[in-house]
C-alpha cells in the first residue's frame, strides 16, 4: 500500500466493475466511464492499469476462465472413480453456467468478435490445457475398467458438457415460447440437470 491506496485492490475493483458492465451491453455497448465510476476510480485510473478498453475486456475474460477453472480443480477428479469424476463435472459446468449468467454473456460478446480476444492472450492455453489432461486421465482410467468406450476425445467430451447447459440457457427465451414451457421453472431445470448427466455417461458407456 502507497499513500493509503492498494494497488492491487482497486485492480480487482475495475476488473469486477467491468464485468458486470461488460456482460450487461457487451464489448460494443460498454462504456468506460460507467465502469470507472462502478469501481470508484477514474479513467485514467483504468487506462493506468488496463491500458485501452479491449485490453481490459480480455484481461475480463481471461479473469473469468480461470475462475471456472479454478472451481473444477476443487472437483479433484483425479482422485475419483471415473463414473463419478464425470457425474461431478457434468453436474458442476450446469450449475456454474447457471449461476453465473454473466459468464455466457461474455462468451456470446466475445464470439461475436469470432474469439478475437482470445486469441491474442498468453493464458489461455495454459489455462485449459490441465482441464483437457485431467479428462484425458478419467477417460483412459474409465477405459481401463471397461467403463468407458475407447477413442473419446478429451476436447470433444468438454464441448459437448459445456455446450449441453449453454445452448438451453443462452436460448431459454425462445425455447420456452416455442415449446410452450418455462425452461427455468425449478422442476425443468433439475430434469435438465439429470438429462445431460445421462445423456454423457450413457453415450460414453462400453
Amino acid at each position: 500500500m502507497r499513500n493509503g491506496r492498494d494497488p492491487e485492490r482497486m485492480r480487482q475493483r475495475i476488473l469486477e466493475a467491468a464485468t458486470a458492465e461488460f456482460a450487461r451491453a457487451g464489448l460494443a455497448g460498454a462504456r468506460v466511464d460507467r465502469i470507472a465510476r462502478r469501481a470508484g476510480a477514474n479513467k485514467r485510473m483504468l487506462y493506468y492499469y488496463f491500458g485501452s478498453k479491449e485490453d481490459l475486456f480480455l484481461a475480463v475474460l481471461e479473469a473469468s476462465y480461470e475462475r471456472i477453472r479454478s472451481a473444477e480443480r476443487d472437483l479433484d477428479l483425479g482422485h475419483r472413480d471415473p463414473r463419478e469424476a464425470l457425474k461431478r463435472l457434468v453436474r458442476f459446468t450446469w450449475d456454474y453456467c447457471l449461476e453465473h449468467p454473466e459468464f455466457l454473456a461474455l462468451l456470446v460478446s466475445e464470439n461475436q468478435y469470432k474469439g478475437h480476444h482470445v486469441a491474442r492472450s498468453r493464458r489461455m492455453h495454459r489455462l485449459h490445457e490441465p482441464l483437457v489432461e485431467t479428462l484425458r486421465d478419467v477417460l483412459r482410467r474409465g477405459e481401463r475398467a471397461k467403463l468407458f468406450r475407447r477413442g473419446v476425445d478429451p476436447v470433444q467430451l468438454y464441448i459437448s458438457i459445456a455446450g449441453e447447459g449453454y445452448f438451453y440457457l443462452s436460448n431459454r427465451y425462445t425455447l420456452s415460447s416455442i415449446f410452450a414451457r418455462d425452461l427455468m421453472a425449478p422442476v425443468a431445470l433439475a430434469a435438465r440437470k439429470r438429462h445431460i448427466t445421462d445423456l454423457v455417461l450413457n453415450g460414453l458407456r462400453r
